[in-house]
């Protein structure tokens, strides 16, 4: 359970029993005002009734981006079908994604701070509403799991409750500075003018200066910022290394000058721009897996630590940036670097719910590296070293599907639905897992004794050295996966374990030996 939720069960629980709640949490809509079953509400601030904001206040996320990305992640062709509905209205879109599979609000993440003002409201007996411009669908899902809003006003298929539209049913329903107001952003700048008291959190700048001329009382709500920290988790610069993998050309061909290397080192900047720009993808389709998963749950988009428009808008400024800078190094190479992303985008979108296929793909994504490495260097590459690599890798994905499998088995979890694997599968894979890495050290036997390394290497010999640590190490990782030791991911792992840099260490000195 991730901090968020511990704070919001800690803030609701003293709520539950208090019997206002469940006798007026009642939908507000535009007739229930006309006919008056909403009344006026006493100047007094000790009655002014409290209305809270939900995207981006409430809830540190944006519903409008999950839900579509949560409809893509089904349907990738239900693209066209957004465009379709947004070029009506954007009501007529946020009605399309109004009911996704998968929106459970109970994970959602709940800004405690938000939270902590809706309890002393409450405790002094105000009213509280939700108003939100997402669709009301949602906006019910939420307040019904909550149970702390005497009702709410949302967007419905025809009108899209944001901005001057939520302002004037605001005023319709309490008069004009007849509720104080809690948001966040340039759209709630219309209903704060109109409000008694303006409370802000995670407030651009900019948006907080006209906020200032307009309201005489403002509050600012404390909330953490996002540091470098969080956007080096966000875009995953610890799986930076894994890009390491295009200088094996430059290292098994011994190009050692500088005009290699700095062409090697291009190379891995630019799939490291395009990796980062795919994680922001599949961090947005996955939202709602994540915050179920028992360490994913701590990624910054999923705890709302980065707003979903943020990443929405990083993520193709950092493809684009990956292709300019891999068209100068070569064509050849920019069409290495988009095979990737195709891949990739695939595996998010498809392959990573097919059974088998998902570990096929990942071993797949980390061979494409080393071939990416010797067409950006213009050289050739040895088919058994390809070959085991795909072989090694496809070892280590299942190592990972496996200690899946096994931690969701010891949970007593449910087989889940986002893969298409069941809980029982778990021995198997771990055959699997091992039988392809025994394969791969036969495969990388074969490539020490093809006449390329036989011509290259003046000791040869020592390189069959290499098959043992090797052996070694993969019957480690299968050891201490089966014993619930092992990171969710074995590359990351391997990246942090002490004995695993030591065989690493051993490995390069062989190698060095032999030349």
């Amino acid at each position: 359970m991730s901090e968020i939720q511990q704070e919001f069960i800690r803030a609701r629980a003293p709520l539950r029993r208090h019997p206002r709640i469940e006798a007026r949490r009642v939908h507000v809509r535009e007739d229930e005002v006309a006919n008056g079953r909403v009344q006026a509400v006493s100047a007094n601030p000790g009655e002014r009734p409290l209305v809270v904001d939900l995207d981006g206040t409430l809830v540190r996320s944006d519903l409008l981006i999950e839900t579509a990305f949560s409809e893509l992640s089904r349907r990738p062709q239900s693209l066209f079908d957004m465009f379709r509905a947004l070029s009506k209205s954007k009501a007529s879109l946020k009605h399309r994604l109004s009911e996704p599979a998968d929106f459970d609000p109970s994970i959602l993440p709940y800004d405690p701070e938000v939270l902590n003002v809706i309890r002393r409201a409450v405790a002094e007996g105000r009213p509280v509403y939700l108003a939100s411009a997402s669709h009301e669908r949602l906006v019910s899902a939420v307040a019904d799991h909550l149970g702390l809003f005497d009702g709410w006003f949302a967007t419905d298929e025809m009108t899209n409750c944001a901005g001057e539209i939520k302002a004037g049913r605001l005023v319709d329903a309490f008069g004009e500075r007849g509720f104080d107001y809690i948001g966040n952003d340039a759209a709630d700048l219309p209903v704060w003018k109109r409000a008694a008291k303006a409370y802000a959190i995670r407030t651009p700048s900019g948006v907080a200066r006209q906020l200032n001329q307009q309201c005489q009382d403002v509050e600012y709500l404390s909330h953490e910022k996002p540091t470098w920290g969080t956007w080096a988790r966000m875009l995953r610069v610890h799986q930076y290394a894994k890009n390491g993998l295009v200088f094996v050309p430059l290292l098994t061909g011994h190009l050692f000058d500088w005009p290699s290397v700095i062409q090697t080192l291009l190379a891995a900047i630019a799939f490291s721009l395009c990796a980062s720009s795919v994680y922001l993808l599949n961090d947005l389709v996955d939202l709602q897996d994540d915050r179920a998963h028992r360490t994913k749950c701590r990624r910054p988009l999923a705890r709302g630590d980065i707003p979903l428009s943020w990443a929405l808008m990083a993520m193709p400024v950092l493809f684009l940036l990956s292709l300019a800078l891999a068209a100068s190094i070569s064509l050849g190479f920019l069409a290495a670097l988009a095979g990737y992303f195709a891949l990739t985008t695939a595996y998010s979108f498809y392959l990573k719910r097919m059974m088998i296929l998902d570990v096929v793909a990942l071993a797949g994504l980390y061979t494409m590296r080393v071939v990416g490495g010797a067409v950006a260097l213009s050289v050739w590459v040895s088919p058994w070293l390809l070959a085991f690599m795909m072989s090694w890798f496809l070892s280590l994905a299942l190592v990972k599907r496996y200690v899946e499998l096994k931690g969701r088995r010891d949970a007593n979890l449910p087989d889940s639905k986002s893969r298409d694997y069941r809980n029982a599968d778990f021995a198997m894979v771990g055959a699997l897992a091992a039988a392809a890495g025994l394969n791969a050290l036969t495969l990388f036997g074969l490539y020490v004794a093809s006449e390329s390394v036989q011509e290259l290497y003046s000791r040869p010999g020592i390189l069959w050295l290499i098959g043992p640590i090797l052996a070694y190490w993969i019957a480690r990782v299968l050891m201490l996966a089966h014993r619930g030791q092992m990171h969710d991911d074995p590359v990351v792992f391997a990246l942090k374990d002490r004995t695993s840099l030591a065989t690493l260490g051993v490995v390069g000195a062989f190698v060095i030996g032999a030349m």
